[in-house]
């Protein structure tokens, strides 16, 4: 067995300019997709893009789907974990989040989805000490 990165070598790309898409003054307290896509720190892989996070305020939901960087990447689960994390931290909690893999980009994404979809399953992995800190780590370290 290979112990060591998997894709130690992934494509880096350069951070987009935008425009803000909310022209509405009266609308502070609505949620813009573009808002959640500054939030989130993997752009520069482009593990999400802006077309990726879907705000539906009528319902109260967050679609957030994610590439990972290649087919087989072992660190998928911890990515949406971390991205949910991420968005509990910053939305309030009448929000339903639902964070999935991108439909053909993972060798396991139906399983990806089941375990990043289901409270039981996330909250058991949180409550691992050692998912727990690489989370945490993952999270404070785009923070710098």
């Amino acid at each position: 067995m290979t112990l060591g990165l998997i894709n130690a070598n992934p494509v880096v790309h350069a951070k987009k300019e935008r425009v803000a898409r909310n022209d509405d003054p009266h609308a502070e307290d609505a949620v813009d997709p573009l808002e959640i896509y500054d939030i989130l720190f993997l752009q520069s892989l482009s593990v999400l893009s802006e077309e990726s996070i879907t705000v539906d305020e009528k319902l109260g939901r967050i679609l957030i789907t994610f590439t990972p960087t290649i087919q087989h990447c072992s660190m998928a689960t911890v990515i949406g974990l971390c991205l949910r994390e991420k968005l509990k931290d910053c939305f309030p909690p009448h929000f339903k989040v639902d964070i999935k893999v991108a439909p053909g980009s993972h060798a396991n994404e139906e399983s990806v989805n089941k375990q990043l979809n289901d409270k039981e399953r996330v909250a058991a992995a949180l409550e691992n000490p050692n998912l727990r800190q690489l989370v945490d780590e993952c999270l404070y370290s785009s923070e710098l």
